[in-house]
């Protein structure tokens, strides 16, 4: 197995950190990475945000879920979809040659958001990736969108624009074991759709049971089904729809 393939292999979520700062150095080349994904149609629909200000952190921290690393690990980016670019540049574009062929920027379509979506989605994991291989570790902040008006205004991002994720990033201060993902047989499948292998996922419960024994010494003991059951029980975000539309997505 080669090197990146290690590095793949073996990510964990890190919540601690230490004190040590990462260098600017460090910084450009994960964002140099990020920006190295894949992207749609060569759009580059994303805008990264590294949040530095201690009142900023703060207060993401709150709108985030109360999560205490959001305020303190030695770096905190913000994945953005943007549209918003790209309207301006659509439309300064068709005024320069006098809408020569050229309609302005339509709003609202879904797959423009799709496309942003992703685009940033893909620079994210890539910006992870660089991070781990220079050392660092790091967690993704789905709880950005927890609030997203709030955390919109708090960093003044504008219409077309919208918080998708965040990552932590810092040294480790602890050392988790990586958790198992589900098994081959139920994600991938050639020519056609395989369905649920129940079996399979039986013993992959078992297996994520005894790994969350394991990790917090009995602590807590649950299974894959059951914790993804809870999620979709309770964590649903309802405000989301409402938000995307008020920001100009998926009017159409």
């Amino acid at each position: 197995m080669n090197q990146t393939l290690e590095l793949m292999l073996s990510h964990r979520s890190i919540r601690k950190f230490t004190d040590q700062t990462v260098s600017e150095e460090s910084v450009k080349q994960i964002i140099k990475a990020a920006q190295s994904a894949a992207t749609s149609s060569f759009l580059q629909a994303y805008s990264i945000i590294d949040v530095r200000k201690p009142e900023l952190r703060s207060k993401l921290k709150i709108l985030c879920g109360d999560q205490e690393y959001v305020e303190t690990a030695p770096l905190f980016l913000v994945f953005c979809g943007d549209v918003h670019r790209t309207k301006v540049v659509c439309d300064n574009e068709a005024n320069k040659i006098g809408k020569n062929g050229l309609t302005t920027y339509e709003s609202g379509w879904t797959e423009t958001f799709i496309i942003a979506t992703v685009d940033a989605a893909l620079a994210g994991q890539n910006a992870m990736l660089a991070a781990e291989s220079l050392g660092l570790g790091g967690v993704f902040i789905g709880g950005i969108r927890n609030n997203a008006q709030e955390v919109s205004d708090l960093l003044e991002l504008p219409e077309e624009v919208y918080p998708i994720f965040g990552i932590c990033l810092g040294y480790p201060a602890q050392d988790p074991l990586v958790k198992e993902r589900l098994p081959e047989s139920i994600v991938y499948s050639i020519d056609k759709y395989q369905a649920l292998d129940e079996q399979a996922l039986q013993a992959y419960d078992q297996r994520i049971s005894d790994y969350y024994v394991q990790r917090t010494r009995g602590k807590m003991n649950d299974t894959w089904s059951h914790s993804i059951s809870k999620k979709f029980a309770s964590e649903k975000r309802e405000h989301m729809l409402g938000f995307l539309q008020k920001r100009g997505f998926l009017k159409k």
